[in-house]
């Protein structure tokens, strides 16, 4: 009988440890399913609190059913959960180049905050012209239709003009050379600001003359990457930069 009972107390404490792990486990199941949808509001607000001074919270889950223009409840900006509207404003502008066939006529960089645009020789001016072509004014016409889809997450857009050294030995005649690229410029600048919803304050046109040039002034084709007209469009977040520093990132 004393062995008999043994073995009963035995059975008894098998089924109490096997109870203890079901119960476990469907504990476990239930907090997964209590996790699996994220509250991005809240999600926000836990990174937060353990980075305050984040200026930008990445690796959130985007929820399909909050429109892009609606506030999240409390009171996190959607422009911290879309991170993606502005990397969008270089893909649309690449395939704009491609599907106008300027590869060889529009460069376009992407970098942290910034897209940089440049655009070679004669696509806008003709000779020392600073009236904009019809057929330039096409292609900035839809740069300008592309840039405007993004415009509330663009911080500033900086347009430069550029010229080049007409004779390698000599220097440029100043006034005509600095003139010639400000006018430019603000031709540029001016037809931007009457296409997108920017403030013109945001809108800038700067002229170099010759004076931050690309390539030496030796040859024709060197010459000709020297004029050019170049848009720096920055994200509203990002930090400014001295343009010698775009240019290194470029690999100028």
């Amino acid at each position: 009988m004393g062995k008999r009972k043994k073995a009963e107390e035995g059975g008894a404490n098998w089924m109490d440890t096997y109870g203890d792990l079901v119960t476990l486990l469907l504990c476990f199941f239930v907090l997964l399913y209590s996790i699996s949808t994220i509250d991005q509001a809240k999600w926000i607000q836990i990174v937060k609190s353990f980075n305050p001074d984040a200026k930008e919270v990445s690796q959130i889950a985007e929820n399909p059913d909050i429109d892009a223009n609606d506030e999240v409840p409390g009171g996190v900006d959607t422009d911290q959960i879309d991170m993606d509207e502005f990397d969008e404003l270089f893909e649309n502008l690449k395939k704009a180049v491609k599907a106008a066939g300027l590869e060889g006529e529009v460069e376009l960089f992407k970098g942290d905050g910034y897209t940089f645009i440049t655009f070679r020789d004669n696509v806008f001016f003709d000779g020392d012209s600073s009236i904009i072509k019809k057929g330039g004014a096409s292609i900035l016409a839809q740069f300008s239709s592309i840039i405007s889809e993004v415009s509330d997450s663009v911080k500033e857009i900086q347009v430069m003009g550029h010229t080049t050294q007409a004779d390698p030995k000599i220097v440029n005649e100043p006034v005509g050379d600095r003139v010639l690229s400000a006018e430019r410029a603000a031709r540029v600048a001016a037809y931007i600001q009457t296409r997108v919803d920017i403030a013109p304050e945001n809108i800038i046109g700067i002229g170099y003359g010759q004076w931050r040039p690309i390539a030496p002034f030796d040859t024709e084709e060197n010459r000709a990457k020297n004029r050019r007209v170049e848009l720096l469009i920055t994200k509203s977040d990002s930090v400014e930069q001295a343009l010698e520093k775009y240019y290194e990132e470029m690999g100028r």
